[in-house]
């Protein structure tokens, strides 16, 4: 039987909303340790643009799943849930709490309901389509699973990429392919989705915005850069070095870039909201200024 005491919280929601803050206050109330769900966080070097947390609070409460691989070294899912696994045992057999705080839908979906069953990279396929313009590829899409078209994100090459890779090996939507995941209820407590009233998580994301780039976005983007960030398609997806890359190569000026990073961040953190109502049996609390949750009713 689980320890009750030591039984997993689970954070999710959109950037901005607080999350961050939130696991560290809980981790102090709840004798916790953290487990970063964040797909970019994972590689060394990028600091500023994923807003990891600092060193200070790396002190004041453990973390995990932070700097776990380097730039020329791939990550997935799969590796997320094994080292996550881990992690959360380790927490357990120390008699703390494992927090999962983050805003990658795919890595919780992946712990708490398996991987399901989509087919392996196929290195033919993959480098064809690789090798076929965005636009192109973005067409294909629409023609031959519309509702994955309205859904994804449409300027993140890569996930369009392996989205047609898993359409063309299976001949089926990938509505099927998440169909078949496990299924598994989530715990009836513990599991948290994160929001904030409009009003409140937009300024938040500016503010969020412009202190990356005060910090010095630019600067770590460059050495980034030298370390071989623009030959890994992954982390080349990571908001705001992608921008600040473009920025770099001369395409835009630092005050457009920073406005580009922050409409991106809108939208992006607009879709990661709707994909977590739509995937996952979240209890949703919506933090703001104004009021402080009972945390005691939802876990």
């Amino acid at each position: 039987m689980e320890n009750a005491s030591s039984r997993p919280i689970f954070l999710a929601g959109p950037t901005a909303a607080g999350k961050s803050a939130l696991a560290l206050e809980l981790a102090e109330r709840f004798a916790g340790e953290i487990i970063s769900v964040d797909s970019m966080q994972v590689y060394r070097g990028m600091d500023i643009g994923t807003a990891k947390p600092s060193a200070e609070d790396r002190r004041r409460v453990p973390h995990h799943l932070i700097d776990v691989v380097s730039l020329k070294e791939s990550f997935d899912a799969a590796q997320f849930v094994r080292l996550a696994t881990a992690a959360a045992q380790g927490i357990q057999a120390r008699g703390r709490t494992p927090i999962f705080c983050g805003g990658t839908g795919l890595y919780f979906k992946a712990y708490l309901e398996g991987l399901g069953s989509a087919p392996a990279r196929d290195a033919k396929v993959r480098v064809e389509l690789e090798a076929t313009p965005l636009p192109e590829l973005l067409k294909e899409l629409e023609r031959l699973d519309p509702q994955a078209f309205q859904s994804i994100d449409r300027q993140n090459g890569r996930r369009v990429v392996r989205a047609l890779e898993i359409i063309r090996l299976t001949g089926q939507p990938l509505a099927t392919q998440r169909a078949v995941w496990a299924d598994v209820k989530p715990p009836a407590k513990g599991l948290l989705g994160l929001t904030r009233p409009t009003n409140e998580l937009i300024p938040r994301i500016h503010e969020r915005v412009e202190k990356m780039f005060r910090q010095g976005l630019v600067a770590e983007t460059e050495s980034l850069l030298a370390q071989g960030l623009a030959d890994n398609p992954t982390a080349m997806q990571a908001l705001g070095y992608r921008q600040v890359v473009e920025h770099l190569r001369g395409e835009r000026g630092l005050a457009e870039t920073i406005e580009l990073v922050k409409i991106r961040t809108r939208q992006f953190a607009k879709r990661q909201l709707t994909w977590f109502r739509r995937q996952m049996n979240l209890h949703w609390v919506t933090l703001s200024a104004s009021a402080s949750p009972n945390w005691d009713e939802w876990i």
